[in-house]
């Protein structure tokens, strides 16, 4: 068999197990498979799609990892119980106070925390000559245990020096603005796009690769108007729904 062969055979796989995926994502979506149902036998599936058995559980192994199905030895497949999460962009944006108002529990885990050079893009958010150091704090999120977010957030070195070393005791990136005179801070300007994954992003999302993430670049500022931070949020698309909240608490005056 060619080279030329090899490489349309691996495609025409990669299709089929993709098609399958795909309609059972659908059928999810649309409540045909409900919640905690049954998925059919793998030769029901094989049937159905015309596929041979590998193809099959190829496209069931993507789905699990994405949270969609779940896998029990010797009783079969199941949907998962799940909800897409309603996540308000507003001025005073939170994580934990979007979960928590879903009723969800919230939580982080960190990646990795460093002083970087600022790239072009995180200087000119923040305001500061390129290269000019930063420290970088890389997280993700999670929603009851549920990986939804990774985040890469930027953080000007001349404005909250040493703020490596007050991480190290625990304190919270608020209680460092607060030490450092910003009891309140607000959301300045927010950019949503669509992309595909990178196949860390997609580990540390517990996600398939196949299915594009949700970025959210933002920027926060102190209440006179100074960036203080610059995020790049990457979300698991199809956990999570944004709603765009341009309403102006009472009293306070319009974004800058």
């Amino acid at each position: 068999m060619t080279d030329t062969t090899l490489t349309q055979a691996a495609r025409l796989k990669r299709g089929q197990w993709q098609l399958i995926e795909e309609q059972v994502s659908r059928d999810i979506a649309s409540g045909v498979l409900a919640p905690m149902a049954k998925l059919p036998t793998e030769t029901e599936i094989m049937q159905r799609f015309g596929v041979g058995r590998h193809t099959v559980r190829r496209a069931i192994a993507e789905l699990a990892a994405a949270g969609k199905l779940r896998v029990e030895q010797g009783r079969g497949t199941f949907v998962e119980e799940q909800s897409v999460i309603r996540y308000n962009i507003a001025r005073r944006t939170r994580f934990s106070k979007n979960l928590r108002d879903q009723g969800r529990t919230p939580s982080g885990q960190p990646v990795e925390e460093m002083e970087v050079g600022a790239p072009p893009v995180v200087a000119a958010a923040l305001q500061v000559p390129d290269g000019s150091p930063v420290y970088m704090i890389v997280r993700r999120g999670f929603a009851d245990d549920v990986p939804i977010s990774l985040s890469h957030a930027y953080h000007p070195v001349s404005r909250f020096p040493n703020m490596h070393i007050r991480r190290r005791t625990g304190a919270s990136v608020t209680e460092i603005y607060a030490d450092f005179g910003i009891p309140d801070y607000l959301r300045h300007s927010t950019m949503i796009f669509t992309r595909m994954p990178t196949t860390e992003e997609a580990r540390l999302l517990a996600q398939s690769q196949e299915q594009p993430v949700l970025v959210v670049q933002k920027v926060d500022v102190d209440m006179e108007g100074r960036p203080i931070a610059y995020s790049d949020v990457v979300w698991a698309g199809e956990r999570m729904q944004f709603v765009i909240d341009n309403e102006n608490p009472p009293g306070e005056s319009p974004a800058r």
